[in-house]
């Protein structure tokens, strides 16, 4: 059973940096993507940023030069993601989900909450 584990987030002011991390178990495999999403309230998921096992990034736009998105998969028992946000603005908050996926499957987290105060 592959679960993701999301911690990090919360409430931060504009300008301010947060770091939410997800660990990925279960998978007995090094996860091919890694990335992370969000949701704002009325809005669609959308993505953030995502990164392959062998390091190649994405970026939405909106957070390009802001964010960075980086992983740590050593072996297949060992499958996080981070994603460093700094400069938050307030229509950066949202729910913040990180997603795995490899061949065909494509597994969620929870979710974390971050808040961002103008």
């Amino acid at each position: 059973q592959v679960q993701l584990v999301e911690s990090g987030g919360g409430l931060v002011q504009a300008g301010g940096s947060l770091r939410v991390s997800c660990a990925a178990s279960g998978s007995g495999v090094i996860i091919y993507v890694m990335g992370w999403y969000r949701q704002a309230p009325g809005k669609q998921r959308e993505l953030v940023a995502d990164i392959t096992s062998d390091g190649i990034t994405n970026y939405a736009d909106s957070v390009k030069g802001r964010f960075t998105i980086s992983r740590d998969n050593r072996d297949n028992t060992r499958n996080t993601v981070n994603l460093q946000m700094n400069s938050l603005k307030p229509e950066d908050t949202a729910v913040y989900y990180c997603n795995a996926r490899w061949t065909t499957r494509s597994y969620w987290g929870q979710g974390t909450q971050v808040t961002v105060s103008s």
